[in-house]
């Protein structure tokens, strides 16, 4: 399982069963959806946050496969205010979401910041990939911001419809740079 992460502002816990019911309350938003790999059902099911839980995200972190965090302000931590995950994978390795009143605070960045950490340092692997759609600027700062390049672009299945996605990536040597920049 994966351990609990901090930030200066947030706690990164492991996603658990009981955390189906407070997701449930506020995933199902266009606002965080629409630029979701439209895996995701939409409408959103009632049950949707307990069945992806119980029967994809914790059996593929029971098995090494994905780790998966929700993300709690360090001022409130009984509150989920998003999501961010790691996934073990050929072109697709980081997607997360945030709840609109809590953007541009820059506290996916803090997020991203250490989950990327975790993906290099602790479990070792050489790269990370993470697409996201074109119109999605603020997920593209994050990328930016984080030492992320941009490789390509492709056509994507999203919740909103079929767009033109860019792919992101950082090599571990990359990521230590950038972290030395930051003095992380």
């Amino acid at each position: 399982m994966a351990p609990t992460l901090e930030t200066p502002r947030l706690v990164l816990r492991p996603l658990t069963l009981e955390d189906a019911e407070p997701i449930q309350q506020i995933f199902p938003q266009w606002e965080i959806v629409k630029y979701l790999n439209a895996v995701v059902p939409w409408p959103y099911p009632r049950d949707g946050a307990l069945a992806y839980i119980r029967d994809r995200a914790l059996p593929a972190m029971a098995r090494g496969e994905e780790w998966h965090w929700t993300l709690r302000r360090k001022e409130e931590p009984g509150r989920i205010i998003g999501a961010i995950g790691l996934i073990r994978g050929e072109r697709e390795h980081r997607g997360f979401w945030l709840v609109p009143e809590w953007r541009c605070e820059g506290l996916m960045t803090e997020a991203v910041f250490a989950v990327n950490d975790y993906w290099f340092e602790v479990l070792g692997f050489p790269v990370l990939r993470a697409p996201k759609a074109v119109a999605n600027a603020a997920s593209r700062r994050i990328s930016e911001k984080t030492g992320m390049r941009l490789i390509g672009t492709e056509e994507r299945n999203l919740v909103s419809g079929r767009q033109l996605s860019e792919v992101w990536e950082i090599t571990a040597e990359e990521w230590r740079a950038r972290k030395a920049e930051f003095g992380v």
